[in-house]
């Protein structure tokens, strides 16, 4: 399916799996720029097309894409989205935005 270009926010989940720990750092910092930090590798976030198509672009640029994957699951458009998360273990809390260090 082709990137979306629309001036419309959609809300999105990334997640991603990067073999290299300096890549895997570089990436959750990018990710940091376009959304909320739910889990170790899995953001939330709402972007129009153009600034999805330029986070991709920007990830595209750092994964080895012979040796990571991430995924992009468009959740449709933002405003019809109300992010629900059922947790299975130890109780789910989104993490606040803080200095982390990796």
């Amino acid at each position: 399916m082709p990137p979306r270009r629309s001036n419309a926010e959609h809300a999105y989940v990334v997640t991603y799996d990067i073999s290299d720990a300096r890549r895997w750092r570089r990436v959750f910092r990018l990710m940091q720029g376009y959304g909320r930090w739910l889990q170790l590798s899995i953001f939330h976030c709402r972007l129009d097309g153009g600034r999805r198509v330029e986070m991709a672009s920007q990830l595209e640029d750092i994964i080895d894409t012979t040796a990571d994957h991430v995924l992009i699951l468009d959740l449709g458009p933002a405003e019809e989205v109300e992010l629900a998360v059922e947790s299975l273990g130890k109780p789910f809390a989104p993490i606040e935005r803080r200095a982390i260090v990796i």
